[in-house]
């Protein structure tokens, strides 16, 4: 048995793991890179293999560095199925359209920037920006989807069973449990997907694994803890009333799919204990209110704590107006807003969206206050903003940030160093061998040793396109 780490190795985005035993050939994942040009170039040569020489797909969760690739892999040839959880089916059957809608409006801009004072040459032009797929190839992508229950073993294929667990990360994350192989050379191998931090609002806990031959783990943030609830909580107090007083606007990149719905949550609660007003609120993405529909739909997924604040008006009591801004006309009208607002927008690395535009018109004013929520890979302008930069480039302008930056670190949808080794610590006996993924470089190899060191397994964290085999 083969396993190759096409992407997520000692790196954050790219999510993606080709097995190959008895005959079956099947992909964990199929994540976009994300963050600036080199990840652009990455996308376009993703895939080292035939991708109709692939028998299906399992997908721990609909986030686009986990989801993005689909639509290319089956616009380039796969014909088999797409397993996932029944709420991951219906988030990405938002999230892939949109991608796709992103990518052609930005392919759109790049040709108008590069060709505005041209005339077309006969033919059409040369090397005009493309994007990675189109909305209709997103949308044929939704036809490969197979929902799966929690906790129901499937057999994708005669050599492979699953089972898909509770990940505890966002809406129907899951940890994919993989026998693969026949006979005496079956192996069970453990992917973790992305793994949430304990006590988080809305979702619960990841599921305990009693053990596997090999294991898959994360690290995102293998290398440090975070801020607790409280912590966290006072710091949103601090954000909102300093922005309030100031008389600006609180700007809030956040990802569509489980952040922003973190983020109504603990407004509200914030609200109803009288920590903060209540507050004019602006979710300004359409994937975003769908994502929050499809939440209320899973509502049965959602932990106790979260049943007892939403109950049956949704959470909108503890807000003065919350509005979910769908059309483009509405959205460009909250630039005139100068202050009082919360204004919540996609994507949540800043790199893609609407939020480029309300960050284009707030960066600049004092007044305005930008609030990070999460993980900020190299190379986005989330990041870059996160690193202090007193100008960056947007929408092809140099824009200089006066805003007041906030950071909620411990809003993170990932697990910690601490809850990391505390979900390892439910296996029962050692897997033989442990690779550490989905972590900048330094953090997954500092992982890896941390796990050498003290649960003493045997780990490492393998490089881009390295293949190991199982044996």
């Amino acid at each position: 048995m083969k396993l190759t780490f096409l992407g997520a190795a000692r790196e954050v985005t790219g999510s993606s793991y080709l097995v190959e035993a008895d005959g079956v050939r099947f992909l964990v994942d199929c994540g976009m890179f994300q963050g600036g040009r080199e990840a652009r170039d990455k996308n376009r040569l993703a895939f080292s293999f035939d991708p109709e020489s692939i028998d299906f797909v399992l997908l721990t969760h609909a986030h686009i560095d986990h989801s993005g690739l689909l639509p290319r892999l089956v616009a380039l040839g796969f014909r088999g199925a797409i397993h996932a959880t029944h709420a991951t089916c219906d988030l990405l059957a938002v999230m892939l359209p949109d991608s796709a809608h992103i990518q052609e409006k930005e392919a759109e801009h790049a040709n108008y920037r590069r060709f505005k004072f041209s005339r077309p040459p006969r033919g059409g032009w040369r090397n005009e920006a493309a994007p990675l797929y189109t909305v209709e190839q997103a949308r044929a992508c939704l036809k490969h989807l197979k929902p799966v229950d929690y906790d129901l073993e499937i057999a994708p294929h005669p050599a492979v069973r699953c089972a898909f667990r509770d990940a505890g990360h966002i809406l129907g994350s899951a940890i994919a449990e993989v026998w693969a192989g026949e006979g005496k050379a079956r192996r069970k191998i453990v992917f973790s997907g992305d793994l949430g931090q304990p006590s988080r609002p809305l979702v619960r806990d990841p599921a305990p694994i009693a053990g596997a031959d090999y294991l898959v783990v994360e690290s995102t943030y293998g290398n440090r803890l975070h801020k607790s609830r409280e912590a966290t909580e006072d710091e949103l107090v601090l954000a909102v009333n300093d922005t309030l007083k100031k008389g600006g606007n609180l700007i809030i990149p956040a990802f569509a799919v489980g952040r922003t719905q973190d983020i109504l949550y603990l407004l509200a609660d914030l609200s109803r204990q009288g920590r903060i007003p209540k507050l004019t609120v602006f979710v300004d993405s359409p994937m975003a209110t769908a994502a929050t529909e499809i939440t209320f739909k899973h509502m049965r997924e959602l932990d106790a704590e979260t049943h007892s604040l939403v109950g049956k008006h949704g959470g909108a009591a503890h807000f003065q107006k919350l509005n979910f801004v769908e059309d483009v006309e509405e959205s460009k009208a909250l630039h005139k807003i100068k202050g009082g607002a919360v204004i919540i927008s996609a994507s949540g690395m800043c790199d893609a969206g609407r939020i480029k535009f309300h960050l284009q018109t707030h960066l600049p004013r004092h007044a305005s206050t930008i609030l990070i929520t999460g993980f900020q890979a190299a190379g986005t302008l989330g990041r870059k903003l996160v690193d202090g930069a007193r100008r960056v480039r947007l929408l092809g302008e140099d824009v200089a940030v006066k805003a007041d930056l906030y950071t909620l670190g411990g809003l993170s949808a990932h697990a910690d160093r601490d809850a990391l080794l505390n979900w390892l610590g439910h296996f029962q006996t050692p897997p033989k061998h442990t690779f550490v993924v989905h972590g900048e470089a330094e953090t997954a190899s500092g992982f890896a040793a941390l796990i050498s060191e003290k649960p003493g397994w045997s780990a490492m964290a393998p490089e881009a396109g390295q293949s190991v085999i199982i044996s």
